[in-house]
């Protein structure tokens, strides 16, 4: 990730600011919210696409595949830009851990034939870039409902929804709530190698009070993610 916000400047912006604890509180982050929040995107993408790329490339052993009865251990990280109206010049960073259960056998016919996974996500940092200065939080998603399609090559697609808290330093947006609830939707796939994997994602996160205050304007973001860990398989 470093790499990443080297790419943002030789001062890092805003985000360097982050990284070093000193953002400057009276600092206007909407004049360059914008120029930033493409930098962080498309730094994000590139790190994607690189690891894509690299574990595209022939293996000697592949791992076995994703079963029944496997749990899931990966970490993961990624960003991403505010998309309505009032947020465009938003930007979100958050990494974490998760832990998950591939629960049931494969079902349902044809192309949508699958598994079923349960997963849970701690999520240590959260960032939101806003005006007046970065949010710190920290974020918990209990429901994380995935969908991994029976596919029997070494790119495994999924499909999930998932939901959460986050609790941050400051309100998010500015004026509202410094807690707020996310849910997502994520399309992505996992690149089996050996023991472990790769994960690469785009997601769709809405973000929000819940009504616990006013206003409640919410922010919706488009985001990438990647992911390091591994399937265990218990029943082998």
């Amino acid at each position: 990730m470093l790499v990443c916000f080297r790419l943002l400047g030789h001062d890092g912006g805003p985000f360097g600011a982050f990284l070093r604890g000193k953002v400057d509180e009276t600092s206007d982050f909407g004049q360059e919210g914008n120029h930033t929040v493409r930098k962080l995107s498309s730094a994000v993408i590139a790190g994607a696409a690189l690891c894509t790329l690299a574990f595209c490339a022939p293996a000697a052993r592949a791992q076995e595949g994703i079963e029944t009865g496997d749990t899931e251990l990966r970490i993961w990280t990624g960003g991403g830009a505010g998309l309505n109206r009032g947020t465009q010049g938003y930007g979100v960073w958050n990494a974490g851990v998760r832990y998950g259960w591939v629960i049931t056998n494969p079902m349902l016919p044809g192309r949508l034939r699958g598994r079923f996974e349960y997963a849970v996500d701690f999520v240590p940092v959260f960032a939101v870039f806003q005006p007046g200065g970065v949010a710190h939080g920290i974020s918990f998603n209990p429901v994380n409902l995935k969908w991994i399609f029976d596919a029997r090559g070494r790119i495994v697609p999924y499909t999930e929804l998932d939901g959460g808290v986050v609790f941050s330093t400051r309100n998010v947006p500015p004026g509202t709530s410094t807690v707020n609830f996310t849910t997502a939707t994520a399309f992505g796939a996992h690149f089996l190698n050996d023991k472990f994997d790769w994960s690469t994602e785009i997601r769709f996160t809405h973000f929000s009070n819940a009504a616990l205050r006013t206003p409640n304007p919410g922010i919706n973001s488009l985001e990438v993610r990647i992911g390091f860990g591994l399937f265990r398989h218990h029943n082998r």
